[in-house]
């Protein structure tokens, strides 16, 4: 089973990790993903489909999976928005938007009690799994910065630098529009969007921080983990059951004659 500290090391020891993302309110599906193994797996609270009942009934579904850890991207850089993520369970927050390194410093305020932060303690959930010790939550508390902005790339190495931060979480659909593009994936600033990348590691690495990213599939997250990232997440439940329903669409409706050698009864 996968514990807070466990993920807590290996995220500040620059080692290797691979999640997955969630943006539907179906526990039952997410604790599903959470049992196959994926190092962590985060609850998108920013864009996802869901309100706080669904970010904790999402955190309880990980939980019960008793493999992945349990991370939430918030809302938004405000202390309350993080506080309820973390009583409610989750190891660890990523957090958006973060433009300079007084951003940084301010999510890791929020995410921190006293004397090293500002969170109100009121742990709910979270003391179940880490106890209600607030230094203990300090130690096993995650804190990752978004890079996205063209403010947060040209501050990226000050942001890398923030005391308490635990490392940067690429956007790349917002850095791709921050560095020019006309929409996600623009080939137009392919280059730039590469040297992007480039710096966000490179910053993250001299600051001896992690340096994790949001990928579409598997084979771009090895990719980005050989480059240099060091977490790498895999995008997501809605994507995944789209391409999958069109995928078995395009098979079942195919004009050649279906493989029937498998056989097999309905």
């Amino acid at each position: 089973m996968s514990t807070a500290s466990d993920f807590a090391r290996t995220i500040r020891r620059r080692e290797r990790a691979v999640g997955y993302w969630i943006t539907l309110d179906a526990p039952p599906a997410t604790e599903r993903i959470a049992r196959l193994g994926y190092d962590y797996v985060c609850l998108d609270a920013q864009h996802g489909l869901f309100g706080y009942q669904g970010m904790m009934t999402g955190l309880l579904a990980i939980d019960a999976g008793q493999t992945s850890a349990g991370l939430v991207r918030v809302e938004a850089n405000d202390i309350t928005p993080i506080g309820k993520a973390l009583d409610a369970g989750a190891v660890g927050i990523i957090v958006p938007l973060i433009d300079t390194a007084e951003d940084a410093a301010a999510a890791v305020r929020s995410a921190k009690y006293p004397p090293h932060g500002r969170r109100s303690y009121g742990p709910m959930r979270s003391s179940l799994r880490i106890g209600p010790v607030p230094a203990d939550a300090n130690d096993t508390t995650i804190v990752l910065a978004m890079i996205e902005t063209p403010d947060g790339l040209a501050n990226v190495e000050a942001i890398a630098a923030t005391p308490g931060l635990d490392g940067l979480y690429v956007g790349p659909s917002d850095l791709c529009i921050a560095v020019g593009g006309a929409y996600p994936g623009d080939p137009a600033v392919q280059e730039a969007f590469d040297a992007a990348l480039v710096r966000v590691a490179a910053a993250a690495e001299a600051a001896g921080i992690a340096a994790g990213i949001h990928t579409p599939h598997g084979d771009v997250a090895r990719q980005r983990l050989a480059a240099g990232y060091t977490f790498a997440t895999v995008a997501g439940d809605l994507n995944h059951l789209e391409a999958a329903a069109r995928d078995h669409l395009r098979r079942a409706t195919a004009t050649d004659e279906p493989d029937t050698t498998a056989g097999g009864a309905a």
